[in-house]
């Protein structure tokens, strides 16, 4: 890597981390100088203390969510990416199950995450589903719309050559899809861990493997305020994490054969 590549690459990493650490030092000094009350807003350094006390317990917790998430998010692909498939090579099932993939999209998980628990008697099973739910829109419509946006001379020259159907889909159909498949992927990824939590939330189960929503929802009947903001904390972290894998996953697919990640790079 360049000089002038690792100058642009601290030039987009220090305004967002200099702008957290302006955050938190102001956060901990308003914490320490109003004598604010530790179960009504902690400092981050008691966040910190507790996080490292608790890590155990909290990263456990942390493993049960992203098992969830990552299997629903497996799941959102396979299904979202087939689904996209048969809409393209067929309009008739587009038009026969779009509109569920919409209602599933806009019908809030809180209102039928209950009767899937109920219904579904395993309940790692019920969360999971909650969460591909959630996160399987995003695949189909992004993915149904890369592989509609083939450019026409492209297409003109597979069908002069007589191309399959089958080639057409591989070597022209999916490469002009991928951006937008990889796109989808990244808003999938925190929407199958929002989905996780939602559906941990409503089912509120104890036992032994409890995720991150249920630590937090003890912490608030406990008014155990410090432990609260540290699993919050992991949450949010882990949605960062995702977040990059699949930026990077992008990259490594994209490369610098397409516009998208040439533009990037420059």
């Amino acid at each position: 890597m360049t000089r002038s590549a690792v100058t642009a690459k601290i030039a987009d990493v220090a305004p967002p981390l200099l702008v957290g650490a302006l955050f938190l030092a102001g956060w901990e000094i308003c914490c320490r100088l109003l004598a604010i009350p530790s179960y009504l807003l902690p400092a981050p350094s008691l966040i910190a203390t507790t996080l490292v006390a608790e890590a155990p317990a909290l990263l456990h917790a942390l493993w049960v969510t992203l098992r969830v998430t990552l299997v629903a998010l497996v799941l959102a692909v396979a299904i979202g990416t087939l689904l996209a498939f048969l809409f393209v090579q067929s309009p008739i099932i587009e038009r026969s199950f779009f509109p569920y993939a919409v209602i599933m999209q806009v019908t809030p998980i809180v209102a039928i995450a209950p009767l899937i628990i109920i219904l579904v008697k395993n309940t790692q099973g019920a969360l999971i589903i909650c969460a591909t739910i959630i996160a399987i829109f995003p695949i189909i419509s992004n993915t149904t719309v890369g592989l509609r946006s083939v450019e026409a001379g492209h297409r003109d020259l597979f069908a002069i050559n007589r191309a399959s159907r089958l080639q057409s889909l591989v070597h022209l159909r999916i490469p002009s899809a991928l951006p937008y498949f990889f796109a989808g992927l990244r808003i999938s990824s925190g929407l199958a861990l929002i989905g996780a939590v939602v559906a941990e939330f409503v089912a509120g189960t104890g036992g032994r493997n409890t995720g991150l929503a249920y630590e937090i929802l003890q912490a608030g009947f406990q008014l155990e305020i410090p432990r609260m903001f540290a699993a919050l904390f992991l949450i949010t972290f882990a949605g960062i994490a995702l977040f990059l894998v699949m930026v990077a996953l992008s990259r490594l697919a994209l490369g610098s054969w397409h516009d998208s990640a040439i533009e990037r790079e420059a």
